[in-house]
């Protein structure tokens, strides 16, 4: 393993998605889809599991690289003693079939390229049968098969269970790879035109990005991201997924790896607040539809997170012969904290359906109807301990962001009620509910000694989640017990300028060894927070601070190690971009207010 996290970019159709890195490897891949098995697993193994680098001959990594405008087009530019090419990847937005592209062209001398494909099934443990048909290379394996082809055609053969070529490409000359998945037991799909592919993706992705709204002093940024939340966007479904990785590891060498090829439930307000705030009605849109699907059914069933077409059982495995990123093990599919008890989840579909019915989306029919059974099930539950927006693998407690998210959820239905008095419901049930649940947070959730929001009632420890407090309304961000969290959380949580979600010295809150990098997500939290409580030049330092953090083409994992400098935790990470949006769209309203 030579690459770093933050040495890969994405590219993607809306389905799944590829991480290539600066060395011209695309070194993983899930056909067809975000949580199918890797085709290509050197990311989490090495290059026996599964790899496609091209590159020329002896050269080591690209000069330069970055998409191509408002794009998932990525170009990488070599420059080498005979003379400079470039590489475009991507993958057009698959009409039926899974295509990844990958355009050779020659800019300036003659450039001898290698091209090294080694296809690796169920996350690198199945090595395919291959042959060669009407001029292809043909890769089968049980369910799976790959076509790749070239065009033009360039001399190609087997080495080692891999499928090599190698030409030469001078001033203006093209190579185009197309390499198609499709199920082995179906005929061969059509093919599709390289060139005619990019023209329609670039096409497509400008076409999209032009709807955005933003137009503030960190437009670039903000697009990055908008861009990354819709590849991580399983279009025929509207779920988002949190990132298309699994198990690149929160700690290096540490046992903190998991599977983030899933719909979560805590990401639904924040994602609609920045797709609307942006001006993707579509997509949040579809995300909320997606969410109504995937909660419906008993309220005492729901679940943290949910498949990519709301799929329930997503039971955890660990794949042994892959050896982990950086030797961090296990590595993991599935994930078992589908089956925690998170009552913030509650709050989080109530917020966000209320976020939606707010700015005039139309409402789905059955929608009110739904969320009263979730209150209903809440108001019976919302006493108890539970795991928590962590997911910690501890015992259960009284976490306080779970007992706040419970009183958002009394409260936007209170506030539904009092706006639209002809829908069903006792608005002074949620009300009473709401006063109790906030009476009880502030009497054994803050510890007025130390002037702070604990993570549980009765702890010690700290919880960056408790920075969500102003946002969500249960306070004003004036009151001396938010700035005192506020400073309290810098002060605990703080690590070279960043904030780590809670303390994990011990075992006891999370039930694991070892620590973890600072979390992204909670440093824009910390940001938004600075911002409103009208502390706008620190919140403005911290947010160019992330910025920074950022990869060359724009990209943010879920964490970071301030010391060593390196990005840790599943890339992209959709909550780490959500909150680049949201911290960006507050700092540019405060601009124009001015």
């Amino acid at each position: 393993m030579t690459q770093r996290i933050e040495d890969y970019a994405l590219i993607g159709d809306l389905q799944t998605a590829a991480l290539v890195g600066r060395d011209g490897s695309i070194d993983w891949l899930c056909l067809p889809r975000f949580d199918s098995g890797a085709c290509f697993a050197a990311l989490l193994g090495d290059e026996d599991n599964g790899h496609w680098r091209l590159a020329p001959r002896g050269a080591r990594t690209c000069s330069r690289r970055s998409y191509v405008g408002d794009s998932l087009v990525l170009e990488s530019v070599w420059e080498t003693r005979t003379g400079t090419v470039r590489v475009l990847d991507f993958m057009p937005q698959r009409d039926r079939a899974p295509d990844v592209m990958r355009i050779v062209e020659g800019v300036s001398g003659r450039v001898e390229m290698s091209s090294v494909l080694r296809l690796r099934f169920d996350y690198g443990s199945a090595v395919p049968w291959v042959r060669r048909t009407d001029g292809h290379r043909v890769a089968v394996a049980g369910p799976d098969s790959v076509w790749l082809r070239s065009e033009p055609e360039v001399k190609t053969w087997g080495q080692q269970y891999s499928t090599c070529s190698s030409f030469t490409v001078g001033p203006g000359e093209k190579v185009a790879f197309c390499l198609t998945w499709h199920p082995s037991h179906e005929p061969r799909p059509d093919l599709v035109d390289p060139y005619e592919a990019l023209e329609h993706t670039l096409e497509d992705w400008k076409s999209w990005a032009a709807q955005c709204t933003y137009e503030g002093p960190y437009r670039d940024a903000v697009m990055r991201s908008l861009i990354t939340l819709k590849a991580l966007t399983y279009a025929p479904t509207g779920g988002i997924v949190a990132a298309p990785t699994t198990s690149l590891p929160e700690e290096m060498g540490g046992v903190r790896n998991w599977d983030y090829r899933f719909c979560w439930l805590r990401d639904s307000t924040l994602t609609l607040y920045a797709l609307l705030s942006a001006g993707y009605l579509e997509e949040a849109g579809a995300w909320r539809d997606w969410l109504l699907r995937a909660v419906a059914g008993d309220p005492a069933d729901l679940q943290i997170m949910y498949g990519l077409a709301g799929e329930r059982r997503l039971p955890e495995a660990e794949v042994p012969w892959l050896r982990g990123y950086g030797g961090s093990r296990p590595v993991r599919i599935g994930n078992a904290a589908v089956s925690q008890r998170q009552l913030d989840v509650y709050g989080q579909v109530m917020d966000s359906l209320y976020l939606a019915r707010e700015v005039g989306m139309p409402p789905q029919r059955h929608a009110w109807a739904l969320q009263l059974s979730l209150l209903g099930y809440l108001e019976s539950t919302w006493r108890e301990p539970d795991e928590g927006l962590w997911e910690v693998r501890g015992q259960r407690r009284h976490f306080v962001h779970s007992k706040v998210m419970a009183w958002v959820a009394a409260d936007r239905a209170a506030r539904t009620l009092e706006r639209y008095p002809d829908l069903p419901g006792d608005v002074e049930r949620w009300r009473t509910m709401r006063d109790e649940v906030h009476r009880e947070v502030c009497e054994r959730g803050y510890d007025p000694v130390r002037n702070t929001f604990t993570q549980s009632y009765g702890s010690a420890e700290l919880d960056a989640a408790t920075l969500l407090i102003p946002r969500v309304g249960f306070l004003p961000p004036d009151d001396p017990r938010v700035v005192g969290t506020v400073d309290a959380v810098a002060a605990e949580l703080g690590h070279g300028g960043f904030i780590h979600r809670y303390s994990t010295d011990g075992i006891a809150v999370d039930g694991l060894p070892g620590g973890e990098g600072t979390f992204l997500a909670c440093s824009f939290w910390m940001a938004d927070a600075l911002h409103m409580m009208g502390r706008t030049d620190e919140a403005r330092e911290l947010f160019e601070r992330l910025l920074g953090v950022c990869n060359d083409v724009g990209l943010l994992a879920e964490e970071y190690d301030p010391v060593a400098g390196r990005q840790l935790g599943n890339f992209p990470q959709a909550f780490s971009h959500v909150g680049l949006v949201t911290t960006a769209l507050a700092l540019a309203a405060d601009d124009a207010a001015g």
